[in-house]
């Protein structure tokens, strides 16, 4: 008799618990899922001072075409470095806190705005098809950290063509003003996400951007994270800077060369677009 009252008693007791665990169980479920912080606002910050190379100097010693085929043609481009040294590393390279070649400072090469090619020795090779179309050829000196030399003495342009019997013909280089794009590039893995450099080259802006006329445009973003991105506005001429809290994922910067009312620039190679991608490891 006792027992079964015992029994009586607790089944209410076991019941009430069973109910309170359940709700216990949801309420954790809504307060993990309430937590969830938004990612943060991806930013722009300047790079820190870089060292200075006021005399470096790159010229173009050489370029000379050469038949690689029946229809295209092996293009040699031979530099000349003066007051710089490829293969170094830039002394101050372990403070950036961003990617860096371990082979030193070099060349970036580009060809028609494209990806560059980064040059330790001075001389790159390319094949063309015999096509009469234009090219622009642009180069300058990099960093170990790949922050270009923006002295006006250290960077060159080369406008040609490749004619149908493969003949190299030079043009004159354009007047009006251009962005080439440098960096992002590639992957970044683990550490070298933190900070991602943002570098690009102006031509026929004195530097200066035409004292506040021109402007870049620089829309970031995330691809797979779509909240992630940014437009911004860079105003403080050829400074590069750091794309800070940009999350894991494949990502896409678009350089765009505008004039003070935000009109983009008319002329060849005033955007570049480019797509990286950020690994955790």
């Amino acid at each position: 008799m006792k027992s079964n009252l015992f029994l009586a008693l607790a089944a209410p007791c076991v019941l009430f618990l069973a109910s309170c665990g359940s709700g216990t169980s949801g309420n954790n479920n809504k307060t993990t899922t309430d937590s969830v912080k938004p990612l943060a606002p991806v930013t722009l910050v300047s790079v820190s001072p870089s060292p200075d190379f006021p005399d470096a100097k790159l010229e173009i010693k050489s370029v000379k075409a050469d038949k690689a085929g029946k229809d295209s043609a092996k293009v040699t481009f031979n530099f000349d470095i003066q007051n710089y040294e490829l293969k170094l590393q830039t002394t101050d390279n372990g403070t950036k806190n961003c990617n860096n070649s371990d082979k030193g400072q070099h060349i970036h090469f580009i060809l028609d705005n494209g990806p560059y090619k980064a040059l330790y020795e001075p001389s790159n090779e390319v094949t063309l098809p015999n096509d009469g179309k234009e090219h622009i050829m642009v180069a300058f000196l990099s960093r170990s950290y790949h922050e270009s030399i923006k002295n006006g003495k250290a960077a060159v342009m080369y406008h040609f063509k490749i004619d149908e019997k493969g003949n190299l013909k030079k043009l004159e280089n354009p007047k009006t003003p251009m962005i080439t794009y440098s960096r992002p590039k590639g992957d970044y893995i683990g550490k070298d996400t933190s900070n991602i450099l943002l570098d690009f080259y102006l031509w026929n802006c004195d530097g200066k951007v035409n004292d506040g006329m021109w402007n870049v445009k620089a829309d970031i973003s995330n691809e797979d994270k779509p909240t992630q991105k940014l437009t911004a506005t860079i105003d403080d001429k050829f400074k590069p800077h750091f794309i800070q809290n940009l999350y894991t994922g494949k990502c896409k910067v678009t350089l765009t060369l505008v004039d003070k009312d935000g009109k983009p620039a008319e002329g060849p190679q005033t955007s570049a677009s480019r797509s990286f991608v950020l690994k955790a490891q």
